[in-house]
């Protein structure tokens, strides 16, 4: 009778260790974020992400083209935005000829069937730094919200398949899929940045885009914590997702991940939408740093790490190891 159940026959080898395996991570899994500049043939090298650049639309477009090859089916997308364009209404970000619709429209063109998400906030438009416009020393919610819509429309009309929105204002999902459905734009999705924390590890993501919060001449948040989640809050994330998914989001999103896996978990136990989840740029860095000194094996943890984002309820994951992984998995 000692002991019926030996539940290492399932882990003798390999081949049976496959077979029973419970999560099954593939490219399909995977969004990669890219950083777009201004200029051609531009490709900088960002110091607290190696192997991430900031790219012109050009070059985005080549490695947009490898990412497809690699059986990756969406990107998120940045822009870094000249200093002369920002201020604090953020009306660049729905300029027609603007970096982030020229770079839509050029992925599009080139790779028709890539999925393309960009980002809607004002952050890398704000001479503040700040995902909202500033307006007696707080972000002004409403209003900020009348301006992502405009910058939403723009990204449908220039052939966005999902817009991001990642400011965390209220009610902003809402008024997205209304400002969408009346300009004619129903197909375009909403993937909601729902349970985005406050969080420390976005450090390397802002000096890629120049948009961590700045000192001015006036009064100013001098962190997002007034609208980004606390990070001792876990209630308040299932809150902010269920509310989104009521207001029409078609994806929610928490970000960051490894860190936060227990709300991903909680997040897609209370949806009945697709669960996304963001691997930062401060995980990625370490990873990065760690390896470089041969304190662990890159490929081994990157790999644990993405797999364990997808058990705990990731249906996608939008990662910078996105194509590392993808030449991994594909052997």
């Amino acid at each position: 009778m000692y002991p019926i159940h030996r539940n290492r026959r399932l882990r003798v080898n390999e081949s049976i260790r496959s077979l029973v395996r419970e999560t099954i991570l593939t490219p399909n899994n995977f969004m990669f974020p890219m950083f777009i500049t201004e200029g051609t043939n531009v490709e900088v090298p960002i110091p607290s992400m190696p192997g991430i650049f900031r790219r012109s639309i050009d070059l985005t477009v080549k490695e947009v083209k490898e990412l497809w090859s690699l059986g990756i089916k969406a990107v998120n997308i940045y822009v870094k935005v000249n200093d002369n364009l920002k201020d604090n209404t953020g009306k660049e970000a729905w300029n027609a000829t603007g970096l982030m619709q020229q770079a839509i429209k050029a992925i599009k063109d080139a790779v028709p069937g890539m999925i393309v998400m960009p980002d809607v906030a004002l952050d890398p438009y704000s001479i503040y730094g700040h995902d909202g416009i500033i307006n007696n020393g707080d972000i002004a919610n409403d209003e900020t919200v009348e301006a992502l819509v405009k910058m939403a429309i723009s990204h449908a009309e220039a052939g966005a398949d999902f817009v991001a929105p990642s400011d965390m204002m209220d009610g902003r999902v809402l008024r997205l899929r209304e400002g969408l459905d009346s300009a004619g734009f129903q197909n375009v999705g909403i993937m909601s940045y729902s349970a985005k924390y406050a969080s420390s590890f976005y450090g390397p993501f802002r000096d890629a885009l120049d948009s961590a919060p700045k000192e001015a001449g006036i009064e100013v948040p001098k962190d997002k914590k007034t609208y980004q989640m606390d990070y001792a809050n876990r209630i308040e994330a299932i809150k902010e997702a269920l509310h989104d998914v009521e207001e029409g989001a078609d994806i929610v999103m928490v970000k960051p991940g490894i860190a936060y896996l227990d709300i991903v978990r909680e997040v897609k136990n209370a949806v009945n939408v697709p669960v996304s989840v963001y691997q930062v740029s401060g995980e990625y860095a370490m990873v990065k740093a760690a390896s470089e000194r041969g304190w662990l094996d890159h490929d081994k943890v990157m790999i644990e790490q993405l797999h364990c984002i997808k058990r705990a309820g990731a249906d996608l994951i939008s990662t910078y190891f996105a194509k590392e992984a993808a030449i991994i998995l594909n052997r």
